[in-house]
């Protein structure tokens, strides 16, 4: 399975941010999207996701050499300063995002299991996300696509602003993940990029250029 980007191009007003770059994402790898801050990086995550129209171009999953239109449905996205319910209990938001998407889940698990698989302790499940840290919340983020299970997994600058220890356990939960997905992984910091991502692709002037070496 891959995801083809052709051409996408993406502007606001006079100013061009994407200017007709292309790359195909394969199944199987995490992908750092490294380029400076405003380069573009955020732009593209929501021309993929769906989240903003695209001016010119193409975004295409292929899968057994057949090209499909990228369904939002099968996308995950995992923004940078974490979206979510902030009045329910981590309890609450995660035995939600089960019943809606029942019909997707293989094996099925319990609340406590599925915490159980970000270390999300069982003491903080009856907590109001509202009281949650950044770290925390980024781990219900996460734990959305183990839920979910999508094909594509665009995450957008995930590690900023946590400490250490929970950055190492997203690290190891996304290198987990990566045989079943296609991961895109944006970030401005090179070597962040090196450590976690099998390629780096660089968005510079509005184009996408793959680096020869990750480490």
């Amino acid at each position: 399975m891959e995801l083809l980007i052709e051409k996408i191009e993406k502007g606001f007003n006079e100013k061009k941010v994407l200017r007709g770059g292309s790359f195909t994402f394969e199944k199987g790898k995490i992908y750092g999207l490294l380029g400076r801050n405003g380069a573009g990086k955020t732009t593209l995550f929501n021309c993929i996701s769906g989240e903003m129209e695209y001016d010119g171009g193409s975004v295409k999953l292929v899968d057994d050499g057949k090209e499909y239109p990228l369904e939002y449905e099968q996308i995950g996205y995992a923004f940078s300063t974490p979206i979510l319910p902030e009045f329910l209990t981590g309890y609450e938001f995660i035995k939600f995002f089960i019943d809606i998407n029942k019909k997707r889940i293989d094996n099925l698990k319990s609340v406590e299991e599925y915490a159980d698989m970000v270390c999300l302790a069982r003491d903080d499940l009856d907590r109001l996300i509202k009281g949650y840290s950044h770290g925390m919340k980024n781990k219900l983020q996460m734990l959305c696509m183990l839920i979910s299970k999508p094909p594509v997994i665009l995450l957008d600058e995930p590690l900023t602003s946590l400490d250490v220890v929970a950055a190492h356990e997203m690290k190891e939960l996304l290198k987990s993940m990566k045989k079943d997905h296609i991961i895109i992984f944006s970030t401005h910091i090179l070597q962040l990029a090196r450590d976690l991502c099998d390629d780096i692709v660089l968005l510079h002037r509005g184009v996408l250029e793959g680096v020869d070496e990750a480490t």
